[in-house]
């Protein structure tokens, strides 16, 4: 009678926002069971976030004004957007315009008053503004390959999540080998591809009442993300079956608004295409309360770009079979971008290339001992000599 009774109240307690007791309990239903977690304050106040019928980052902070935000880094936000879609509906905002018609500035329905919310702070806040309101908040950047015990080397990252998607994409970049692959008739980086997608999704999707530290980690054979989740179901995700959630809406706007993500539910399908193309692997996603995505690498990641690259060990590396044909696809770009603008520079070119400074001075050295290109005149005034050269 018991059962009965709990599985009656669950279905009640799912279906509503009210949080209900059985025999002065609380009780929550997982994929395993129903579980007694009246005296584990987190899973409560997590089974509250869940049953709320607003997100936890549209939390209100009347009592913060705009000048807890960094409004320089809202007006970066506005030239992104504008960059990318001509009469943008920012182009004639104020920040203050731009908050509300993202939804970053609500009414508090307890209260009644007005303010920025959590996901404002998240998003736009000064350091020291999202350390008070939210002192868990943090990203762990980890490269682990060569002192697997522990790691090479590491980030961790406690800024707003603009700048925090940046910080996480260069940390990928200098430690991943840079694959180009034909997307139609569109010359693309796999990798940089993958690293949008892996790194919106654990910066808009997390769970943010939960102090789990989200993590971005580089192994020889793998990459993967894991943060924080309310998970919609259990287990491995199907690209076929899959139903996205929307899980920080106001985020994600957001991210969708200056480039930093699509339409929600593209993350996967991205992700699922382009793994395919860098390491001819098959990512894995994990849904749970600790959501994960894996990315195999068993293939694309041997040689590591960066100052690193002229060393011995490396240099093998990038003689090896696997590595042919990509290096001679980023030489053929290379020249391509010189022809089209001599006077450039390697820091142009690397920005251009979505790669680092030491990657493409690596490849600009073994072009210039094959007699392919030559610089002429002083370092940052001369012009590049392109030489016969046959792809």
């Amino acid at each position: 009678m018991l059962n009965l009774e709990r599985y009656s109240y669950d279905s009640k307690r799912t279906q509503g926002t009210q949080l209900r007791r059985l025999d002065g309990r609380i009780w929550d239903r997982t994929h395993e069971g129903d579980i007694d977690i009246t005296d584990n304050a987190e899973l409560v106040y997590k089974m509250y976030a869940r049953k709320q019928s607003t997100f936890f980052v549209n939390k209100v902070y009347s009592n913060l004004g705009l000048e807890f935000l960094n409004l320089e880094l809202i007006q970066k936000a506005k030239k992104m957007a504008v960059s990318r879609v001509d009469d943008h509906v920012w182009t004639n905002m104020s920040e203050e315009e731009i908050l509300r018609s993202s939804g970053l500035i609500l009414t508090d329905p307890d209260t009644g008053k007005e303010g920025i919310t959590l996901a404002a702070i998240l998003l736009f806040g000064k350091d020291n503004t999202i350390m008070s309101v939210l002192p868990q908040y943090k990203t762990d950047a980890i490269y682990r390959v060569k002192n697997i015990d522990r790691y090479d080397d590491r980030e961790v990252i406690i800024t707003n999540l603009i700048d925090s998607y940046r910080k996480l994409m260069e940390f990928g970049k200098k430690h991943l080998n840079d694959s180009f692959v034909l997307d139609g008739d569109q010359n693309v980086s796999a990798r940089d591809k993958i690293l949008r997608e892996i790194i919106s999704n654990i910066l808009a999707h997390r769970d943010y009442s939960n102090a789990y530290t989200a993590q971005f980690v580089i192994e020889k054979d793998r990459m993967f993300t894991r943060n924080s989740n309310l998970p919609h179901g259990h287990g491995e995700l199907q690209l076929n079956k899959f139903e996205p959630f929307p899980k920080n809406p106001p985020i994600s706007k957001v991210f969708r608004e200056i480039g930093y993500a699509d339409e929600l539910g593209s993350g996967m399908r991205n992700t699922n295409k382009y793994t395919k193309l860098y390491s001819g692997g098959t990512p894995i996603f994990i849904e749970d309360n600790i959501f994960e995505i894996i990315i195999p690498m068993e293939r694309a990641a041997q040689m590591q770009v960066g100052p690193e690259e002229t060393n011995k060990e490396t240099n093998k590396e990038t003689n090896k079979e696997t590595n042919k044909e990509t290096n001679k696809e980023i030489s053929n770009t290379i020249i391509d971008l010189l022809k089209a603008e001599p006077e450039t520079t390697i820091n142009a070119i690397a920005g251009t290339l979505g790669m680092s400074v030491g990657g493409v001075r690596y490849h600009i050295n073994k072009m210039k001992k094959a007699g392919l290109i030559e610089h002429s005149g002083p370092t940052k005034k001369g012009k590049w000599i392109i030489h016969k050269h046959n792809k």
